[in-house]
């Protein structure tokens, strides 16, 4: 049985309920382009608002890490990722979340005890040593010189907010005899899964308290999970990767050992595109944003792909995602839904980085050729990104291999915008980690409801939000259109929602089956996330009514005066609304 399978069927065995994976772009979370962890999706109910699930959660989750990108290529780093995760909103603790854990390791995975270790938290001046957590390993079978108490494993969002100690488990993945004592350091012991228990809340004035509330968030990840119980030390050797390396072997005719570096990225790459690609958010190659990791990937495929000598005017692209496609369809209906358009964003900048990258690969190796230093200047850099598509991390990465540094400084003063862009994506930052919605993003996340409605009415019935993106300052709405608005279109859609604003309509809020709210005509940007109970917010007599998980004010009249800044393209078929709330 596949190991997803197995781990959702252990948690509903054992009361929980499996909620759908979100999708990998998060939805008014402006801080990451993508979602990083499993518990990111679950911040607001980890904060206290009710899940429409109950308390006893657990998923797979999309994930995908761009800090990286440029580690991929050995054994275990990945841009996209799956997480299996399962929580307790306010509900078991410690000794349950411990005990289910190890019973999964030891009696659903046939993990030896005798190869099993754990940390625990020691304590710090604040919080005291986790004794429960210690006791209930050693009650389990787990010897005491196989539990190690760290300082480190102490989990915290941020500076403020919900904290605790954690738990780590590792295997020990090697062939070599089992030492008696466990030693963290040692990298033979790999960590195969962590439970966090959100005890405590770290105040403003630094002192510490106890919750009422208590959760328990955990994390295991699929691909050196499966890798560990395969007893593979390549994680792109295991399973979850044989067809992909397979493929990429049929299409250049070559051994995958000996040309790993290239056929790892390749597959990592082509499988992050992939999901990029499909997700309902509609992401397109562009230089911004999402865009501009997308585009990246694809370009980095296509170039190890040419150093493989695999024919790049072939379908080789195709080839590859289909692969990807078919392997895990089965679990995340977005990859059947919008098979087409992931193959079209392949082939399409595909076709668009062929046309300049035999010009650009010359005109570097001209460049390389004409240089005096070692260190090819911001302006030749900016040339390659500006007439040839090179991304600045392409050029750097030629530029290693030819042991050349290039001014990374002067090209990000050159091209600041595009730049800052790619580094906020590659950061995997996570702003306030717990800290929620502050009250200027709560109002801007019901205007983004009075607008959709809005255009509903101004512009028509078939008009349907593909996207939004929230922060202090504005909010971006990106809505189904086929054409630009006319100034007479955003005056009209911009009175109407102030109107609305105007007449201080009650946000009302309530929980149903979603076939009860699909039915009553509530609208969702992506049905297939939402759980089978969900959250309806409706706005005055049905003005607008959506699925939605919050949160929101209690009276369009908090809202202030609604002001349309800016209108434009965003993709295909999707147009963008800037817009401000003013006092």
């Amino acid at each position: 049985m596949n190991l997803k399978d197995l781990y959702i069927d252990f948690f509903v065995s054992k009361g929980h309920k499996q909620i759908p994976s979100s999708p990998v772009v998060p939805e008014n979370d402006p801080s990451v382009l993508f979602n990083t962890a499993g518990m990111q999706p679950l911040i607001p109910f980890l904060m206290g608002q009710p899940h429409p699930y109950g308390k006893r959660l657990c998923d797979y989750q999309k994930c995908i890490r761009t800090n990286d990108i440029d580690e991929v290529g050995d054994t275990y780093h990945h841009t996209f990722f799956e997480m299996l995760g399962n929580w307790s909103l306010g509900d078991y603790f410690k000794k349950e979340a411990i005990t289910w854990s190890y019973e999964f390791l030891t009696e659903k995975l046939h993990i030896p005890v005798d190869k099993l270790a754990v940390t625990v938290f020691a304590g710090n001046k604040d919080i005291p040593f986790d004794e429960e957590a210690y006791l209930t390993w050693k009650s389990l079978g787990i010897k005491e010189e196989r539990i190690a108490k760290l300082e480190d494993n102490f989990w915290i969002a941020g500076s403020t907010g919900p904290c605790g100690g954690d738990s780590e488990m590792f295997y020990w993945r090697s062939n070599d005899e089992v030492p008696k004592v466990f030693d963290p350091k040692d990298e033979r012991w790999v960590e195969i899964w962590n439970d966090v228990f959100m005890q405590f809340e770290k105040l403003e004035d630094g002192t510490v308290r106890e919750l009422p509330f208590k959760n328990v968030d955990t994390g295991m990840g699929v691909e050196r999970t499966v890798a560990i119980l395969e007893g593979k030390t390549d994680n792109y050797a295991s399973s979850i990767w044989t067809p992909v390396i397979e493929r990429i072997e049929k299409l250049t005719g070559i051994s995958y050992v000996g040309n790993e570096r290239s056929m790892r990225i390749i597959a990592d790459h082509m499988r992050t595109a992939v999901f990029i690609s499909a997700d309902p958010a509609g992401i397109k190659p562009s230089n911004t944003d999402q865009g501009y990791i997308l585009r990246r990937l694809i370009r980095r495929v296509i170039r190890h792909a040419k150093a493989l000598n695999i024919d790049i005017n072939s379908n080789w692209e195709i080839e590859l995602a289909e692969v990807i496609l078919d392997l895990y369809e089965k679990y995340y209906i977005e990859l059947k839904e919008n098979r087409k358009v992931v193959l079209e964003v392949l082939t399409n900048e595909k076709l668009k980085f062929n046309r300049t990258l035999e010009k650009g690969l010359r005109e570097f190796e001209k460049i390389i050729g004409k240089l005096e230093s070692n260190n090819l200047d911001k302006d030749l850099a900016f040339k390659l990104y500006d007439t040839y598509g090179f991304p600045i991390e392409l050029t750097e990465e030629l530029a290693l291999e030819k042991g050349i540094t290039v001014d990374t400084l002067g090209f990000k003063e050159k091209f600041k915008a595009h730049q800052e862009l790619s580094r906020t994506a590659s950061s995997g930052k996570f702003k306030g980690g717990l800290a929620g919605n502050s009250e200027v993003e709560t109002k801007y996340h019901t205007a983004t409801h009075l607008l959709n409605a809005a255009l509903k009415v101004v512009v028509g019935p078939d008009v349907h939000q593909k996207g939004s993106n929230i922060t202090e300052e504005r909010m971006r709405f990106d809505f189904s259109c086929d054409h630009k608005l006319s100034d007479e279109e955003k005056q009209k859609t911009e009175k109407l929602v102030n109107e609305w604003i105007s007449a201080a309509l009650p946000v009302r809020v309530e929980e149903m089956d979603k076939s009860e709210a699909i039915a009553s005509g509530a609208e969702c940007e992506f049905i297939e996330k939402y759980p089978d109970r969900v959250t309806v917010y409706t706005i005055g007599d049905g003005i607008s009514k959506e699925l939605c998980g919050g949160p929101h004010v209690n009276n369009t009249s908090e809202l202030g005066h609604f002001r349309i800044k800016k209108e434009e393209a965003s993709s295909a078929g999707v147009r963008r609304i800037k817009a401000v709330l003013e006092d």
